[in-house]
């Protein structure tokens, strides 16, 4: 039986013959073998890219991305959750907090945004995923799984509130807006998925409270204010992009204020800037002196911002308010 043309095609040869009649369409053996050969070259090269697309370049400090990528990293202000532990993430970039209601594939659904102007109400909403399934696990972060701060948009009437969650998992928690106008509550949490895998998130939802809107404006920067009978100061400059020490320092006249913890620490920061809204939220490292705290604090960008101080003594929570111009 003659060989058929692909098996001629294939087959080892011999010698240079320069033609071969039994060859296909006139073509020789040698204009073959260059075809092979360059058939394979291109082989090899789609071959390496495929390869190259499925086993991506290394990350960290040995390789060409940065480690920050391959690393758990925080937003302003939330560093000192300190972590420190794989399966942890943080929703939404390197700005503030709070600007979205929706960040890392979670989403905060309220079921009302309305509410009367100085009567208590309720307010209630879930966390859900990306899938439209409610949220039902979140870690416990300073003694609480879920913070709620509410503040009107001139960042005036400042409330630092606890929900607690239902088994279907649907938070409620009493809340009165004392004045009308635009609100603004934030939402700070940990949520726990499926897989045990942990992310940090503050989802930002505005309320309202029909009336008359009279914003208020902002206070002139100021180190030192008082509360109660405290007073209470702060040192440090806070520079955009950078970690930078605030420390305050409460008094009760010449004494310094016996300091109770408060959620798991000695006091608790909230920035919230002025304009957007942008949120950061800062706890303290230990107690280094009878009255005073320290707070890492990292703002995003130039601006003034509310910073609003929780300290605890004698069994009262009273926050302390400052207004910060950052150059």
């Amino acid at each position: 039986m003659p060989e058929s043309p692909l098996a001629e095609a294939v087959a080892p040869t011999g010698g240079e013959s320069p033609a071969d009649p039994g060859a296909p369409l006139g073509v020789d053996r040698g204009t073959l073998r260059l075809a092979l050969v360059v058939g394979g070259l291109v082989l090899a090269v789609l071959l390496g890219f495929g390869l190259g697309r499925l086993n991506p370049p290394p990350t960290g400090a040995s390789g060409n991305v940065p480690a920050a990528v391959a690393g758990h990293t925080h937003a302003p202000g939330t560093g000192a959750h300190s972590h420190g532990r794989a399966g942890v993430t943080q929703a939404g970039g390197a700005d503030a907090a709070g600007l979205s209601i929706s960040s890392g594939g979670w989403t905060l659904t309220p079921s009302t945004v309305e509410f009367p102007v100085g009567r208590a109400g309720e307010l209630r909403f879930q966390i859900r995923d990306e899938r439209q399934r409610v949220a039902t696990r979140f870690a416990v972060v300073h003694d609480k799984p879920m913070h709620l701060i509410v503040v009107r948009r001139d960042l005036t009437g400042y409330q630092h509130l606890h929900p607690t969650m239902a088994a279907d998992g649907t938070w409620s928690v009493p809340l009165t807006l004392t004045a009308a106008g635009a609100w603004r509550a934030y939402a700070d949490f940990t949520v726990v998925a499926d897989d045990g895998r942990q992310t940090v998130a503050t989802l930002g939802v505005d309320l309202t409270a029909a009336g008359s809107y009279v914003p208020r404006p902002l206070p002139a920067p100021a180190a030192s204010t008082s509360v109660d009978g405290f007073a209470v100061d702060y040192q440090g400059t806070p520079k955009p992009g950078e970690t930078v020490p605030l420390r305050f320092t409460i008094t009760a006249g010449s004494a310094p204020a016996a300091l109770e913890p408060y959620l798991g620490a000695n006091g608790h920061l909230v920035a919230i800037r002025e304009g957007d809204l942008g949120y950061l939220h800062v706890h303290p490292g230990p107690q280094a002196e009878p009255g005073n705290v320290t707070f890492w604090t990292t703002v995003p960008g130039p601006g003034r911002y509310r910073m609003f101080l929780d300290f605890k003594v004698g069994g009262v929570v009273r926050t302390a308010e400052f207004t910060l111009a950052v150059a």
